[in-house]
């Protein structure tokens, strides 16, 4: 097969200028071009994990267990944070860019006239390397939404909705009810779900109800208790006591633990797992950008948060984990997010922002995010900058032994923060 590109940077760059605009919710051109591409059925058990927040740690935590327990994974999330190799991956490892290029050539064939979204084009490229490789097991994270995200043309045999809470309400909908419509998407007829927190939107309920699809909800259908550094899971008829905690810092995770373990226990049947894999899995665990720590005089924490309702899983972490200094933070977000309200709920524990604008399309300008957050009378001990560089650059300066830098707001912001660890541009003191 002739390849329109050689090289992976190439074909991203291709991708990004193929469709007229950068997202487009439908299935109808994704599904075609796929029936094009693999007619027969979805070789592997499928997982789907779609939610406000958590998706991302809930398949690496599905990923990690299923490897533990011997099984071969697919694994497919976004966005990536520095090559989009982390995108894919089987069993545990990213698939090289070669494969990768060939699997966009397949697509591009197939796709004839179609028009795909960058995503799309992705997607699709990933499904065919599964597709090839056919592991036991494919762990698919839903992009936007989940009714209308690319993801959902594959049926899954058991979907997992991790949390809800407001984002990209431009897309879903501006009130719980309307995203957990759209969340719901990923539901099958007489497919078990699972609600990985309490009291799901009616919506969701109501659509479970349609289709026949048993919704496991925690609290009513699986609990989980820490005590110290263990953790006890509870479902019907079985419970896992004395676990370790996830390797993933924060309390949060270990909701995403508990509804990771009550979607495994609803697909045992196809593939059992073990409590030696389940410790396994959640002791191994690492994922960029969720609380990450970087060690040094001045420790760098990197967390992707994004919204109101990861900020405060983020604040909380962070008052678990004090320092002897000051909490100064590297902050940028993208246009459309709602700056007030991640800074409201970490203002009290942050005691100096430094404000960069993002190289990126979408960012929002560093001036605007002072402006919202001066309105607003939240900080005064905020400075804005023309980019991340100098953000970075102006947060070195002020960090004295004893602080922590915290840099968050999105995940283009914790890669430029990446970018310049490994450039060796920015060190801390």
């Amino acid at each position: 097969m002739i390849l329109r590109f050689q090289r992976l940077d190439d074909w991203l760059d291709w991708q990004t200028r193929l469709h007229p605009s950068a997202v487009e919710l439908g299935l109808t051109r994704v599904a075609a071009v796929w029936r094009r591409l693999h007619p027969n059925p979805f070789p592997s058990a499928v997982i789907t994990v779609a939610g406000t927040n958590g998706k991302g740690s809930c398949a690496a935590m599905l990923e990690g267990i299923l490897g533990a327990a011997g099984y071969r994974t697919g694994c497919y999330t976004s966005p990536h944070l520095l090559r989009y190799n982390e995108r894919i991956r089987v069993d545990g490892e990213e698939v090289a860019d070669e494969r990768i290029c060939r699997a966009f050539g397949r697509v591009d064939r197939a796709r004839r006239e179609t028009s795909l979204t960058y995503f799309e084009f992705g997607t699709l490229a990933a499904l065919d390397i599964f597709a090839a490789e056919a592991p036991d097991v494919v762990i698919l994270e839903v992009g936007l939404g989940g009714r209308l995200d690319a993801v959902n043309i594959i049926d899954p045999d058991v979907a997992l909705i991790t949390s809800l809470a407001l984002d990209h309400m431009d897309w879903l909908g501006n009130d719980l009810d309307r995203i957990a419509r759209e969340k719901a998407g990923i539901l099958r007829a007489k497919r078990p779900a699972v609600f990985g927190g309490p009291q799901p939107p009616l919506s969701l309920r109501r659509r479970a109800e349609e289709l026949d699809a048993p919704l496991s909800v925690a609290a009513d259908d699986f609990s989980f208790d820490q005590r110290g550094m263990a953790w006890d899971w509870r479902t019907a008829g079985r419970s896992l006591l004395d676990l370790p905690l996830p390797s993933l810092p924060g309390r949060f995770q270990l909701q995403n633990a508990a509804a990771v373990l009550k979607t495994l226990d609803l697909i045992s049947d196809r593939l059992p797992v073990s409590r030696d894999a389940v410790c396994t899995g959640l002791a191994d665990l690492s994922l960029a950008g969720r609380f990450q720590i970087i060690p040094g005089p001045v420790p760098l924490i990197l967390d992707v948060a994004h919204n109101p309702a990861a900020a405060l899983a983020l604040a909380d972490t962070l008052a678990q984990t004090p320092c002897d200094g000051r909490t100064l933070a590297v902050f940028s977000m993208l246009a459309g997010k709602d700056v007030r309200g991640v800074v409201e709920v970490l203002a009290p524990h942050v005691d100096g922002w430094f404000l960069g604008t993002l190289e990126d399309g979408r960012a929002l300008p560093a001036e605007d995010m002072l402006q919202q957050m001066d309105s607003a009378e939240i900080t005064r001990e905020a400075k804005a900058f023309e980019d991340m560089k100098g953000a970075f650059e102006a947060a070195k300066e002020e960090v004295q032994p004893g602080d922590r830098l915290l840099v968050f707001g999105s995940f283009l912001t914790v890669a430029s923060a990446l970018e310049c660890l490994a450039a060796e541009s920015w060190l801390l003191p």
